[in-house]
């Protein structure tokens, strides 16, 4: 397929994973931080939160370029209604860990696509259901000293040794990973833009 007008695509993360999905639908982009301050604590409802804080980041990598298409996104964790942004810490990493140890909870990623052309924007939030199973003091201590969780939605990284933690995904895994590259695609074409 052809890329419309080789418009050039930027992504509004850091995440090296997030960097990896979207490379694999042969898009060109470049990877830019937006440098957006996320604020959990909006009052808003959780699947809007998401798509907020993803449009966010978008709209301000978009204000620095004159004609870029801009994806961003924002994932986090949702449990009783709640959501709960990345540890952190190592103490809060635990903390979070304990509490959704042998429990389901909601893992929400919001995607924004916005051209800074025409200001055109598409924003959607992806919901995948995830049980942790349970899990010992001890072996969540253990994973947490890896370092891995603390800057990863819900305290574990299922690219990772987080994988170790999972009982069962219920929907698209690649939303856990921070992506949920099948709609990140489909809303890419109504941009134009295709993967090879």
């Amino acid at each position: 397929m052809q890329y419309y007008r080789m418009r050039k695509v930027i992504l509004a993360s850091a995440s090296p994973w997030r960097k990896k999905m979207l490379a694999s639908t042969g898009i060109p982009f470049q990877v830019e931080e937006s440098g957006y301050r996320e604020n959990m604590k909006l009052k808003l409802a959780p699947r809007v939160l998401a798509r907020r804080l993803a449009l966010g980041k978008a709209k301000k990598v978009a204000a620095r370029h004159r004609d870029v298409v801009v994806i961003g996104a924002d994932t986090f964790v949702v449990f009783r209604g709640k959501p709960i942004g990345k540890p952190i810490t190592p103490k809060r990493a635990v903390e979070v860990l304990l509490m959704l140890s042998g429990k389901r909870h909601t893992l929400l990623t919001g995607f924004a696509i916005v051209d800074s052309k025409t200001g055109r924007s598409f924003s959607k939030t992806v919901a995948t259901h995830v049980t942790l199973r349970k899990l010992s003091k001890e072996e969540i201590e253990r994973y947490v000293k890896t370092g891995e969780p603390l800057n990863a939605a819900g305290a574990y990284v299922i690219q990772g040794g987080g994988a170790q933690l999972m009982e069962k995904t219920e929907g698209d895994v690649n939303n856990v990973a921070g992506l949920p590259l099948a709609d990140v695609v489909a809303g890419l074409k109504k941009f134009g833009l295709q993967g090879k």
